[in-house]
C-alpha cells in the first residue's frame, strides 16, 4: 500500500509500492544492517537494467559525483564545465576535490547545455566537463567526443535526475564515453531512501570507486572478517550504500515499469491540460526519450505566481537558483544571461505518482488564474 499523500500540496514526495517495508524488515531481523551481499545485488540489478558491465553503490548522488572526480584524478588546479542550473550538490561536489567550477549558459528551451556552449567555455585548465541531466533529459556531447580526447577532459554526467532515460536507444549510463552519476534519493524515479550509483567506463575506474567508497580499503566485508588484519590502498571515504537501502532499491526496480509509466502518463496530462493556458509555456523533457523528473513551466511574474499558488495550497517549487550567484561560489561568478533569465521564469509544478489527473486539472486551473492575477497587480 502507498503513501497517503494530500493531492497537490506538495511539489515532490516518494512513492512506494508496498513491499518495501517487508524487505527493510528481513533486512533488520537478520541483523546486517551494513555494505552486505544484498548491496552487490542491487549493484547487480542496476548494471543488468541499463545493459553495463558494471555499477557501483554508494551513499547518495552527491558520493558518487565526488567519487567519479576523484577516480578521473580531477583536483587542485583543475577546472570542471558545469551549468549554473543545477542543485548546488553538483557544485560542492567539484569543490570537494579542490577543482574550480567554469559555469556556463543553458539553452532556454531544454534548462540543458550544449555542444556549443561547452567549446566556448573551455580553456586550457579544462579537465573535465559535467553536464546536468536536468529534468531527466539527456544532454547529448557525442559530437565533441573527438575534441574532448584531444584535449584530455573527462565527461562526468550528472544524471541524479534520469535514471531510466535514453540517449538514442541505449539508456543514460550505457555510454563508455562518460562515467553516469545517479541519484536514489527520496523523490527521485527511482528511490533506495538515500543513495547513488556511479556508473564506470572500465574495470580500473570501479575498483578505484569501489576502494574509495571503504576509505580505502580494498577488502570487501566478508574478506576483513576472516582475517586478522587489511591494507588501505590509499585515499577514501565512507560511502557504501547500506543493505536496507539496497533492500528498498530492489523493490523499487521490481516495479520501475510501472514508475516509467506513470510519471509519463502525468506529464503528458501536464501537456494536454497547459494546452490552452496562455502565459505558461512547459518545458519540453522529450517524452519518448526521458523518464521525467520535473514538470516545469515558464511563467511571467514568477514570484507573484508563485505565492499565490502556494497561499491556495498548490506545492510548487523551485529547481534551482542559479550558482554562479551564490555567495559561497562568487568567485567563479560570470555572465550568463539565459541562465539568469531562466531562473527568474521556471516554476516547477507539483510533479509526483500520488497525483491523479483530477489534481493536474486542479493545478492548471489555478495556474491560469494566478496568472491573471499576477498580470493584474
Amino acid at each position: 500500500m502507498s503513501l497517503t499523500i494530500p493531492d497537490a500540496r506538495r511539489n515532490a514526495s516518494p512513492y512506494l509500492y508496498g513491499r518495501e517495508a517487508a524487505s527493510v524488515a528481513r533486512v533488520l531481523e537478520a541483523g546486517q544492517y551494513g555494505h552486505t551481499d544484498l548491496t552487490a545485488e542491487f549493484e547487480r540489478r542496476i548494471a543488468a537494467h541499463l545493459g553495463v558491465p558494471d555499477a557501483v553503490a554508494v551513499s547518495s548522488g552527491t558520493a558518487a559525483l565526488h567519487s567519479a572526480l576523484l577516480a578521473t584524478g580531477i583536483g587542485l588546479g583543475d577546472e570542471v564545465i558545469v551549468p549554473s542550473l543545477t542543485f548546488c550538490a553538483t557544485v560542492q561536489a567539484i569543490r570537494a576535490v579542490g577543482a574550480a567550477p567554469r559555469f556556463i549558459d543553458v539553452d532556454r528551451a531544454t534548462l540543458c547545455i550544449t555542444p556549443e556552449l561547452v567549446m566556448e567555455a573551455a580553456t586550457e585548465d579544462t579537465a573535465a566537463v559535467l553536464p546536468v541531466l536536468f529534468g531527466g533529459r539527456a544532454v547529448d556531447l557525442n559530437s565533441l567526443r573527438e575534441d574532448l580526447t584531444e584535449r584530455g577532459i573527462v565527461v562526468i554526467e550528472d544524471a541524479a535526475h534520469a535514471f531510466g532515460s535514453h540517449r538514442g536507444p541505449h539508456h543514460v549510463g550505457a555510454d563508455d564515453t562518460a562515467l553516469t552519476c545517479f541519484s536514489f534519493g527520496p523523490v527521485k524515479n527511482l528511490t533506495c531512501g538515500q543513495g547513488g550509483a556511479v556508473i564506470p567506463r572500465t574495470p580500473e575506474e570501479a575498483a578505484t570507486v569501489r576502494r574509495l567508497r571503504m576509505l580505502g580499503v580494498t577488502q570487501s566485508q566478508s574478506e576483513r572478517a576472516e582475517a586478522t588484519s587489511y591494507q588501505v590502498e590509499g585515499f577514501g571515504l565512507r560511502y557504501q550504500l547500506s543493505s536496507v537501502n539496497a533492500a528498498i532499491g530492489l523493490t523499487q526496480l521490481d516495479h520501475f515499469d510501472t514508475t516509467v509509466r506513470s510519471r509519463r502518463h502525468l506529464w503528458r496530462a501536464y501537456s494536454d491540460a497547459l494546452g490552452e493556458l496562455e502565459g505558461a509555456t512547459l518545458v519540453d523533457v522529450d517524452l519518448d526519450r526521458t523518464v521525467p523528473h520535473l514538470c516545469q513551466v515558464r511563467v511571467p511574474y514568477r514570484d507573484h505566481v508563485f505565492a499565490h499558488l502556494r497561499a491556495r495550497n498548490i506545492g510548487v517549487g523551485f529547481h534551482y537558483p542559479p550558482n554562479h550567484l551564490q555567495p559561497a561560489f562568487a568567485r567563479w561568478t560570470r555572465d550568463l544571461p539565459a541562465t539568469e533569465r531562466v531562473s527568474r521564469e521556471i516554476l516547477s509544478l507539483p510533479f509526483h505518482q500520488h497525483l491523479a489527473e483530477a489534481d493536474v486539472h486542479r493545478v492548471v486551473t489555478a495556474l491560469g488564474h494566478a496568472l491573471k492575477a499576477a498580470g493584474g497587480r
